[in-house]
C-alpha cells in the first residue's frame, strides 16, 4: 500500500524506524526512546507518521519482549543464540521499514514480529 505524501512525511517517517537503532549505539532504552521521541513530537504533523511511529513503537516493544524472554533463557544456553537472532531480526526489520517508509509506503511489520499495543 503506497500514497502520495510530502517527501517530509516520508523523511519523518523513515526515522520513526531508523532511530530505534539508537539503542545499538549504546542509548539506554534508545531502541525505545527514539521512536518515541520523534512519533511525539511530529504525529500531529502528518497522519503517516503517526501511524508509522506506531508501527515501529510496537515492534521495539515487541522485540524488547523478546529480547528479555531470550535472556532468561541463558541460564539454560539457548539464550545466547535467541539474543543474537532478536538483535539481527531487529536491525533486518528496521532498515526494510525505513527504506519502505521513506518512498511512502505504509509499512506493516510481520504480525507474529509486532504485537499491536498501541492502536
Amino acid at each position: 500500500m503506497s500514497a502520495n505524501h510530502s517527501q517530509q512525511s516520508n523523511t519523518w517517517g523513515m526515522l520513526c524506524h531508523l532511530s530505534s537503532l539508537c539503542g545499538f549505539i549504546g542509548i539506554p532504552f534508545g531502541h525505545l526512546l527514539g521512536p518515541l521521541v520523534v512519533w511525539l513530537v511530529k504525529k500531529q504533523e502528518s497522519p503517516f507518521v503517526d501511524d508509522q511511529g506506531k508501527e515501529s513503537l510496537n515492534f521495539q516493544i515487541t522485540m524488547t519482549i523478546y529480547a528479555a524472554v531470550s535472556a532468561l533463557l541463558i541460564l539454560i544456553l539457548i539464550g545466547f543464540l535467541l539474543l543474537i537472532a532478536v538483535a539481527i531480526i531487529d536491525v533486518v526489520f528496521v532498515i526494510i521499514a525505513s527504506i519502505k517508509a521513506s518512498s511512502g509506503e505504509e509499512y506493516r511489520y510481520p504480525p507474529f514480529l509486532a504485537i499491536k499495543f498501541i492502536k
